[in-house]
């Protein structure tokens, strides 16, 4: 609350800390008590938000001047919120998919579908659990979001939300009814992972099902090493939206598209044989089609968008607090014209400040360029 960076780490060690031990549980049956309360803060946190965005005077970062410069960027960042229904005239492709990005992984939790379908009472209730939640969560995050945005428009929006909001009381408020959720879904997760993991290694044995010191001790063990992989994650991307993209690429991908594609293709196989598509009539063939569309999608998730992924963390105002030694420093540079292109690797010498720099990476930007650089 300090917004000093050794409270920062404070705050995401006591974080991983609490949620370590939220997590031992090994059935859903305490998880699912957690869920109601922490669907209700998140409602009241993400209500706050919207309203908050409403009243406020101007949102964070909001400079009147609709020609100020970024003085870290070079881009224009100034003037009355810009709102846009189409992607603005010189919308980059990584700009574009990291947006994509970014709301595919709100609304992919498919990774812990199986989890939740195994322990359920009447297994084939969830259909309509599955429903209800995706209705929901469209309604609210779709409001919210579009809410938000009107207010801080183009220029001013940030993800999370919550860093839109130029009142600093406003924006802690909203987000302390964040943090039952944050431990939820760290919980929810690092449970889900944990059991692939645990499940592997002791299936077969007593361990698995029964209350013994070997499976106890090793599902602390793996929890444990979970949380510490998942910290030292979180503080090596200091940047939330590219962490979303990066775990939406390699994950997402996968658990959201191509694994449930296959899974139709095998189980379609399976019901009907051979040419399955085509037994069923126009519904068949459809299905086929659409899956084979869902399947390409994570595919290209996959491949495209952890490139892009990475072009927009090394992107990112990484200057301000890169945890790589020599990497990360953002200077402006002009540039001869041949060299104005995005994404651009240099393997040539740079005297900055000083310091000689062997390897750079370019993001262009008109005239200008952040040059991303590399100490020899």
């Amino acid at each position: 609350m300090t917004n000093h960076s050794m409270c920062t780490v404070g705050f995401a060690v006591m974080m991983a800390i609490i949620s370590f031990f939220c997590s031992l549980p090994r059935t859903f049956s305490t998880l699912s008590k957690i869920a109601t309360a922490s669907a209700f803060f998140t409602f009241v946190s993400v209500l706050l938000a919207a309203i908050f965005a409403g009243i406020e005077a101007h949102p964070a970062g909001y400079n009147p001047d609709p020609n100020h410069i970024d003085p870290t960027t070079g881009m224009k960042l100034g003037g009355a919120p810009i709102v846009l229904v189409i992607p603005a005239a010189g919308t980059t492709f990584v700009s574009g998919m990291n947006a994509f990005l970014n709301i595919s992984y709100t609304f992919i939790g498919q990774i812990t579908i199986p989890s939740f379908i195994a322990e359920m009472k009447d297994p084939k209730d969830f259909p309509k659990a599955l429903w209800a939640v995706t209705i929901a969560e469209i309604i609210v995050f779709s409001l919210v979001g579009s809410i938000v945005y009107v207010y801080t428009g183009t220029q001013y929006n940030t993800a999370p939300a919550f860093g839109s909001l130029g009142n600093e009381v406003y924006k802690k408020v909203a987000f302390s009814f964040m943090i039952p959720t944050l431990i939820f879904l760290g919980v929810l997760y690092a449970s889900v992972s944990a059991r692939f993991v645990f499940f592997r290694i002791f299936e077969g044995t007593r361990h698995k099902g029964n209350h013994t010191v070997v499976g106890w001790a090793s599902w602390a063990a793996i929890l444990a090493a979970t949380w510490v992989v998942a910290f030292i994650i979180a503080e090596v991307i200091p940047f939330f939206s590219d962490l979303l993209s990066l775990m939406s690429s390699l994950f997402d991908s996968f658990f959201g598209f191509i694994f449930w594609g296959v899974a139709y293709l095998r189980m379609r196989k399976a019901d009907y044989g051979p040419g399955y598509y085509k037994r069923r009539g126009i519904r068949g063939i459809v299905g086929f089609v659409m899956n084979i569309i869902i399947i390409t999608i994570g595919i290209f998730m996959l491949g495209v968008g952890t490139y892009v992924g990475l072009l927009s963390f090394f992107a990112s105002e990484v200057s301000a607090n890169s945890p790589f030694p020599g990497f990360g420093r953002q200077y402006l540079v002009e540039l001869p014209e041949w060299q104005r292109r995005r994404g651009v690797f240099l393997q040539k010498q740079w005297l900055v400040e000083g310091v000689i720099i062997m390897e750079g990476y370019i993001f262009s930007n008109g005239s200008t360029a952040s040059l991303f650089l590399r100490s020899r």
